[in-house]
């Protein structure tokens, strides 16, 4: 069970978009709290590879979906202080990530929506557009997270729901802008499409680079320049008719 344990410990953390180099010292600070001092660890962002050392049998668990999960991430750094400070048992432990797992920690999808709504009226003054751009920026922001989030619970495909979302962002804003609800299109562009930038995977791409993580750090950064070559292309495609 203490491998299952570690595992699903370095799952979550990597479903939920922790660094690399955060998974592994996670899993191997819960393995060490158990006297199990040869336990190694090698994780990438598609999947986890740890063994206890010894005789014991090596796990492989594969990682197929990747979402930004702080509120995980903090849950099950706080069972892991608990386990290396003794305040729990192993069982426990595991218990309390299955839990976590099964739990759905996201707020309600309008509410969501209303988040990226807000903050891309926001990011429209912070980037110096015009108040009265506002109510374009509010409501394209807004679609454009609704978008990316059915699109992607349907094709499972990253690129196409961004894709799609980015281009009915564009969308909104010229139509808004044609019709003399709003003026400076490039701005109302710009602050809609802020919720949808991947600026977790950026930094922690970065991040793992630094701390030595090469393959990881690669391949976040190739994920988070898919992502932003997607939503330049459905804006671009927008701007071209």
């Amino acid at each position: 069970m203490a491998i299952d344990c570690f595992l699903l410990a370095g799952r979550i953390m990597m479903e939920s978009g922790a660094e690399t180099y955060r998974v592994e010292d996670t899993m191997l600070r819960m393995a060490r709290s158990q006297n199990m001092s040869d336990a190694q660890s090698y994780v990438t962002p598609t999947g986890i590879i740890f063994s206890l050392g010894g005789t014991h049998p090596t796990r492989i668990t594969s990682i197929s979906t990747r979402i930004t999960d702080l509120h995980r991430i903090v849950l099950v750094n706080n069972v892991s202080r608990k386990l290396t400070s003794q305040m729990i048992t192993l069982e426990q432990a595991y218990d309390e990530l299955k839990k976590i797992q099964k739990t759905n920690y996201f707020l309600p999808i309008a509410l969501q929506v209303l988040a990226a709504s807000i903050a891309s009226s926001c990011f429209l003054i912070l980037f110096k557009g015009m108040w009265s751009d506002m109510p374009a920026a509010f409501i394209a922001g807004g679609v454009g997270l609704y978008v990316v989030t059915m699109v992607h619970g349907f094709t499972r495909v990253k690129f196409f729901s961004e894709f799609l979302a980015a281009l009915v962002v564009g969308t909104i804003a010229y139509f808004a802008v044609q019709f003399g609800y709003g003026t400076e299109i490039d701005k109302i562009i710009i602050g809609s499409v802020m919720p949808l930038v991947p600026g977790l995977l950026i930094t922690n791409a970065v991040r793992d680079l630094m701390a030595g993580h090469f393959i990881a750090g690669i391949a976040k950064g190739a994920e988070a320049f898919l992502t932003a070559f997607a939503i330049g292309s459905g804006i671009a495609l927008v701007l071209a008719f």
